[in-house]
């Protein structure tokens, strides 16, 4: 069961949290989802996997790439389930989901999946052998993240009027002026429905409010600066993505996170 987790900084755009093949998969369960972007497929028998309360069969050869803090659970179907695996990483992880066309979850078909596991399969002997070339890895991530997002079995949001007419222009909102005063409110009169409303259109669609959206999308961009602007201090940080006070900023980033910025600087 070769499985292989980072253990040098993020120092590369993207690249690999961790990744692996054969493994023996147990029931697990993530009622507030994962932190990153992550895939899963089944390589041999097949599981049932939960996303946003809906059931799926994950069958043999067959995957799934989950984007963060979506609501989901998965356990085996038959008496034997083996999956490959990989999480996703880097210097503009926040990127990820944007790449993904802000899919909370693309799914994979079989004839696909026999290239991605053979892809994987590459990746992990790689690892096996190191000293590994981060460069030629973070090439392979990406080339991995932008082969799951041509599957042909997509969620595709782009075509539900809904989501493009108050879900989409909220996205781009946030994504353009995340570091204004934003609050769900003025959000929600930019494309004059209730903040109620929209945050039920932001679970329906991407599995989180619109706040935790805001949110997690600030934070990302925290990470970002905390990496490439090592001297920059951590309230001159805090402003730049968004937050007035720079003791709820260090709050929010370690309940997310599990760190603090300090903390995650060093940790990277």
């Amino acid at each position: 069961m070769p499985i292989y987790f980072r253990n040098t900084p993020v120092s590369e755009p993207f690249t690999f949290d961790s990744i692996g093949n054969h493994w023996v998969q147990e029931h697990t369960s993530r009622p507030k989802g994962y932190p990153l972007c992550h895939y899963l497929q089944s390589e041999k028998g097949s599981g049932r996997i939960t996303i946003q309360g809906k059931e799926y069969l994950l069958l043999e050869g067959e995957g799934v790439l989950i984007t963060p803090f979506i609501q989901h659970s998965y356990g085996k179907e038959t008496e034997e389930w083996l999956t490959l695996f990989a999480t996703f990483t880097g210097t503009i992880e926040s990127s990820i989901p944007r790449l993904l066309g802000n899919r909370p979850f693309i799914f994979i078909g079989k004839e696909q999946g026999a290239e991605i596991a053979s892809f994987i399969s590459g990746i992990v002997k790689k690892y096996e052998n190191p000293p590994m070339d981060v460069k030629a890895l973070s090439a392979d991530c990406y080339r991995l993240l932008m082969f799951l997002a041509d599957g042909i079995y997509t969620h595709d949001l782009l075509e539900d009027s809904l989501y493009q007419r108050y879900v989409a222009p909220v996205i781009q909102e946030i994504e353009t002026n995340y570091h204004s005063e934003l609050t769900v409110q003025k959000l929600s009169r930019q494309v004059y429905i209730s903040p109620q409303y929209l945050s039920r259109l932001f679970h329906r669609f991407l599995g989180c409010s619109a706040y935790e959206y805001l949110t997690i999308y600030r934070i990302n961009k925290a990470k970002e600066y905390l990496l490439t602007n090592p001297r920059m201090e951590v309230q001159d940080i805090a402003h730049k993505v968004g937050f007035a006070d720079a003791s709820h900023f260090i709050s929010i980033f370690r309940k997310i996170t599990g760190v603090t910025p300090l903390g995650f600087r060093k940790l990277n």
